[in-house]
């Protein structure tokens, strides 16, 4: 099973390969993993996915708790959370079948942010599945380039994993384009 950990570090040289080594180390293949800036200065986050039973996710939380520039650990596996995938996608399109292209990416909800005489570069977003499906119908066409940033998640509401929301906080209403994961909107 695939499992999804929110990991909050400092933001030095090192850090990244720390992490990536411990998660080796143990013997765990990393599915995805994606490092970027926080609210906070100096914090950035991780967002690691691996695929593994329980138990090797609560071995490998604990084991993540323990190195230095690790701030904190949220396992949103379980949690109501949103996840989502950025892909570019470089199409061969020329003639008829750019506009059968161009109507997929509209079909899809991806965005055309790059035309050249033989191709169009699309951007995307939203679930692994949903990239993975648009992906199999523009094949036919000839995928010339494509590259994927690897899950983003947050869980969802007010809330954090280690403050929930309040009580009296209203219900999350679903808004987005309908690609639904782990609660996901």
């Amino acid at each position: 099973m695939l499992h999804t950990f929110a990991v909050y570090v400092d933001n030095k040289p090192g850090v990244l390969n720390r992490v990536a080594s411990l998660v080796r180390r143990r013997a765990f293949n990393i599915e995805s993993l994606t490092v970027g800036h926080t609210e906070t200065a100096g914090v950035s986050r991780m967002t690691v996915v691996v695929d593994t039973d329980e138990y090797g996710a609560r071995r490998l939380e604990a084991h993540l708790h323990k190195v230095v520039p690790v701030r904190r650990v949220d396992n949103i596996t379980a949690s109501p959370s949103i996840s989502r995938d950025l892909a570019l996608i470089k199409v061969a399109a020329t003639g008829e079948a750019r506009t059968h292209v161009m109507q997929l990416v509209d079909v899809y909800r991806a965005r055309i942010i790059d035309v050249s005489p033989e191709s169009l570069v699309i951007e995307t977003t939203g679930t692994e599945d949903k990239i993975d499906s648009l992906l199999e119908v523009l094949r036919p066409y000839g995928v010339m380039e494509m590259v994927r940033t690897g899950r983003v998640a947050m869980a969802r509401g007010t809330g954090t994993p280690d403050k929930p929301a309040q009580a009296s906080a209203p219900a999350a209403t679903p808004v987005g384009d309908g690609d639904r994961s782990h609660g996901s909107v």
